[in-house]
């Protein structure tokens, strides 16, 4: 795993304090992994911040194969749901993305349905890409490709060895239906 080098905490509208006690909950996580860890601050004010408070977090890790792993959250907006506090939204968001890390692949598991549907609409050849253990959502999108596009995934299980880290891989396979955009011009 390389450094977290793509990391981004954000707040509108609330005390820019709020994104120091983000940043120290998560590192006090993810310190414990890898030393050198980036986590980028942005707190806006004024009209540019909107109009509603609020505070979140984005953690983006890269592979050492330059794959992009991610996981956010984001606090409640006001008056729905609890409040939440800073110091766990950065904890439980580093924990979202060391699972995403556990998990692997070269998609995170919430791009996983994009990626499928890019296979499925792609040029009639077949696409391969290797995921993550699926997500519930991601079982589900496949049964509504399989009902609209007739589409068939072939669906091969690669435990975790010495080259695969983690979590049991997924290899996703397909051919594409060669979707074309009709009302593109021909010349």
């Amino acid at each position: 795993m390389a450094p977290l080098t793509v990391d981004c905490r954000y707040s509108v509208r609330v005390s820019p304090q709020m994104a120091n006690r983000i940043v120290d909950s998560a590192r006090s996580i993810l310190n414990k992994f890898i030393p050198d860890i980036y986590i980028y601050t942005d707190h806006m004010k004024g009209v540019s911040s909107g109009k509603s408070p609020g505070f979140g977090l984005s953690l983006v890790a890269e592979t050492t194969n330059g794959t992009f792993l991610s996981a956010e959250l984001a606090s409640n907006p006001q008056g729905q749901g609890a409040a939440v506090l800073p110091e766990d939204l950065g904890r439980n968001c580093a924990k979202l993305l060391l699972e995403e890390i556990y998990r692997g692949g070269c998609v995170d598991s919430t791009n996983q349905s994009l990626a499928l549907l890019l296979m499925t609409l792609g040029q009639q050849d077949v696409s391969k890409v290797l995921l993550g253990p699926l997500s519930p959502y991601t079982i589900e999108f496949l049964r509504h490709l399989k009902s609209f596009f007739q589409i068939m995934f072939k669906i091969e299980t690669k435990p975790c060895g010495e080259e695969l880290k983690g979590g049991d891989k997924v290899l996703m396979a397909c051919v594409g239906v060669g979707f074309s955009n009709l009302s593109k011009t021909l010349k």
